[in-house]
């Protein structure tokens, strides 16, 4: 995919407008409210114990949080989005505040009342760069606002806010559907409830909608990720959205769903949210908080700064961006990646492309990929919106 990648570059200038847009809105805002991945995926894939040092990319928080519920020693969060960080490090101190109401109803309904007492009461907690952020975003959980949720704030959830009010207003009656769907008690009932949405949801408007870069910048995904998708899948972005969300909504529970109910409803339940939500788990996160450390920057300058053996990699699908933008900051970070692993380290990416790609030749050859099991684990993520998942471990 590399040389794909660059091959495919095109100086035009709506292109490098495009460009200009994704790295302004990603270096200015909260990109990610809540995390894209399926955390259930990744416990089967990586099998954290007690011995397990973990390196991955922050995102919204949420999974970093989910793996500490499988007491490995130590996990870095890393994100080159000081503000993903701060969005960890709220939760964090929320949790370590020990008022389970308050926590659900800031990161579980969305908003809370009180939110700007509670925020200055964990205030104290967060590091500089995160206090200045939420001093000026704490809003983001007012019920009173315009968008009444946390989760219709950030980047992507002003991108779920958008398509929905537009959809609810051309198709009045879409979100009747959508509850329907979510309170389906079966696969039978799930695809009743969608052969209701999909004639309604798909058309002129929506396929144009799909196909709007500023769109696609707002949830996060970059120009060389959409290439890669019109390029490879049959179908194009569009066909690519259709089939992805059909299976989800089709073919997968959806009664514990929670990536999907949140942006549809602006909010969890009880029963279907996070792992970091749940009551039950609250005094084992207490206890191993300290464990969860928070990094601003990349993955490469990282490792250079704190060298070691770690266990588990967990690099999302940034090495897309990587290859298409920067293929000698990916050689580096590979290089760095290996430099810092043992025979046995595990690496969990995730990718928009179908296929392995991405990864240099050279890389591969130093890892053990278990296609076999990551396609089969793949088709029962209940995000649903990456095109291939991939697991390998380092050889000697």
């Amino acid at each position: 995919m590399t040389q794909l990648l660059q091959q495919a570059k095109a100086p035009t200038k709506l292109k490098a407008a495009h460009d200009k847009l994704f790295q302004h809105v990603h270096g200015s805002n909260l990109i990610y409210n809540c995390a894209w991945e399926d955390p259930r995926i990744d416990r089967e894939l990586m099998q954290l114990d007690a011995d397990s040092t973990v390196v991955m990319i922050t995102s919204a928080g949420c999974n970093s949080l989910d793996y500490l519920l499988d007491n490995p020693a130590q996990i870095h969060a890393i994100d080159v989005n000081h503000r993903q960080n701060a969005l960890l490090e709220l939760k964090m101190a929320l949790i370590k505040r020990n008022e389970f109401d308050d926590l659900f109803e800031m990161f579980g309904i969305g908003s809370h009342m009180d939110y700007t007492a509670i925020y200055q009461s964990v205030r104290a907690q967060l590091s500089e760069s995160a206090q200045g952020f939420w001093d000026r975003r704490i809003g983001f959980f007012n019920p009173k606002s315009l968008k009444k949720s946390f989760y219709y704030h950030g980047t992507s959830g002003v991108a779920a806010w958008v398509m929905g009010n537009a959809l609810f207003r051309l198709r009045p009656n879409i979100k009747n559907f959508a509850v329907c769907l979510l309170d389906a008690k079966s696969l039978e009932e799930q695809r009743q409830a969608y052969e209701l949405i999909e004639g309604e949801i798909w058309g002129k408007f929506t396929n144009w909608l799909i196909r709007q870069p500023a769109l696609m910048t707002l949830l996060g995904v970059p120009r060389p990720q959409i290439k890669l998708i019109e390029d490879s899948y049959p179908g194009g972005l569009t066909g690519y959205v259709k089939d992805k969300l059909k299976h989800v909504m089709t073919d997968l529970p959806i009664e514990d769903n929670y990536f999907w109910r949140v942006y549809i409803t602006g909010s969890y339940t009880l029963n279907c949210c996070p792992n970091y939500l749940r009551s039950e788990n609250q005094g084992v996160l207490r206890e191993r908080m300290d464990r969860l450390k928070p990094y601003t920057g990349t993955v490469a300058n990282f490792l250079r700064e704190n060298p070691g053996f770690y266990s588990h990699y967990v690099l999302l699908d940034h090495q897309d961006w990587l290859a298409w933008n920067d293929p000698v900051a990916l050689r580096e970070e590979w290089d760095l990646i290996l430099a810092n692993s043992r025979p046995g380290t595990k690496i969990l990416m995730r990718s928009a492309g179908l296929d392995l790609s991405f990864v240099p030749d050279e890389i591969r050859a130093r890892l053990r990929f278990q296609t076999e099991r990551t396609e089969a684990l793949h088709q029962l993520d209940r995000v649903g919106t990456y095109g291939s998942t991939h697991f390998a471990e380092v050889l000697a």
